[in-house]
């Protein structure tokens, strides 16, 4: 029987999947859903695992969800490409999985993100959780999201005492890539749900978003990453307003 089955999407990450993959290795059954890399990710995952597959680009709650029909484990741990297990979640999740008197159907794990190469203590990062390790049940889907998409379905949900390893961000260029990328999902997504939007809109979330991440919840004791990371963040939610506007322009 499989326990364990660990589902990872990816496209371009040779820089980070090994680490990932490290991490999981012991896992009864790692899937891989590609989306057409064109650097060695492939090259590294094969190091891993057999179960390599590949598919168009839906967006990352579908093809989660993709990704999730192939796993055949009891449980399922979804992880992203530029994350590892820590040490003692390792062994954390071993003992739920393992174990008969389990109730929760799910578990959230928090994340300690690592924006630049250093490890982010505070700001909008601080109390990142998110639910990763869960029972492989019919009615436990990710939400067909283009982007933040999360789990639902489940009905008892417990957190974990370990960590994931986040290593996101680790220059400009990714900040920018992001930004771009993210915003653009997003406005999409608000286009869909008949949201609207103003340049007052625009400016007033974003301007919330710095003094939320960066004074309220203490992103200036992060240091110059800490500064650059709550700019990034508003700056996301400014283009992501900015663009909604003109999605309906365009019509």
């Amino acid at each position: 029987m499989i326990t364990l089955s660990v589902i990872i999407i990816v496209k371009d990450a040779a820089s980070d999947i090994q680490a990932c993959l490290e991490s999981v290795k012991w896992a009864d059954e790692i899937i891989i859903l590609d989306s057409g890399s064109r650097d060695n990710t492939l090259e590294i995952c094969r190091q891993y695992t057999q179960n390599i597959f590949s598919s168009d680009w839906p967006g990352f709650g579908v093809q989660k969800n993709r990704a999730l029909d192939k796993a055949q484990g009891k449980w399922v741990l979804s992880l992203d490409a530029d994350e590892a297990l820590s040490p003692g979640l390792i062994e954390e999740i071993k003992q739920i999985i393992f174990s008969a008197a389990v109730s929760s159907e799910a578990y959230a794990i928090k994340r300690v993100s690592f924006f630049s190469g250093k490890k982010i203590r505070y700001g909008d990062w601080s109390a990142d959780k998110v639910v990763r390790l869960f029972r492989r049940l019919a009615t436990i889907r990710f939400t067909p999201s283009m982007v933040h998409e999360h789990l639902i379905g489940y009905q008892r949900l417990a957190t974990l005492k370990q960590v994931i390893f986040h290593n996101t961000m680790k220059d400009m260029s990714q900040v920018l890539m992001k930004l771009e990328s993210y915003s653009s999902y997003g406005a999409q997504l608000a286009y869909q749900q008949h949201k609207k939007s103003s340049l007052l809109k625009a400016i007033g979330h974003s301007f919330w978003c710095f003094i939320r991440g960066y004074l309220l919840r203490l992103g200036f004791l992060d240091g110059r990453e800490g500064f650059i990371l709550a700019i990034s963040n508003a700056l996301g939610v400014f283009y992501r307003y900015v663009k909604l506007i003109y999605l309906y322009e365009l019509g």
